[in-house]
């Protein structure tokens, strides 16, 4: 019980209530509910499972990328080849959130392996074209009869 607000509390009193309780070796009666530690629950088995689908399906588009049947010098095909590279990234940021949350390192870190070789795939194509390499590529085929220009 706490004294009014305009009164002063009076230490010596509640000094001396907790001695008392000290030598009595119990508790005050409105002693505050203990509260459980919280707890880090571990990952659920259906987690690990999905995370596990959904990497081996990334891994697949990732590896899958390395037999790209058709050329992709320019024009559409070359979109289409960056939209699949666009897709392993994708892929592998999603299996990168999914074995996060499930705890699974290994699983993480090929996510992340995964993320790497995708990156590496979408700039072996799109440097050529911005000028960061030493031969440049067209973004689009030159037409028939088109002269292309070479940039010095």
């Amino acid at each position: 019980m706490t004294p009014p607000k305009d009164q002063p509390r009076d230490w010596d009193k509640e000094l001396a209530k907790v001695d008392r309780l000290i030598a009595a070796g119990g508790e005050p009666a409105a002693a505050p509910a203990r509260v459980p530690a919280p707890t880090v629950a571990g990952p659920r088995p259906r987690e690990t499972f999905f995370t596990w689908i959904r990497l081996s399906l990334a891994l697949i588009v990732g590896i899958g990328m390395t037999q790209w049947p058709y050329l992709h010098g320019c024009g559409l095909p070359l979109f289409a080849y960056l939209g699949g590279v666009v897709t392993v990234i994708v892929a592998s940021l999603w299996s990168m959130i999914s074995s996060w949350r499930s705890r699974s390192a290994t699983a993480h870190f090929l996510s992340v392996a995964l993320l790497l070789w995708g990156s590496a795939l979408g700039l072996r194509e799109v440097l050529p074209r911005v000028g960061y390499a030493r031969q440049s590529a067209n973004w689009f085929c030159a037409q028939p009869g088109e002269k292309t220009v070479t940039p010095p």
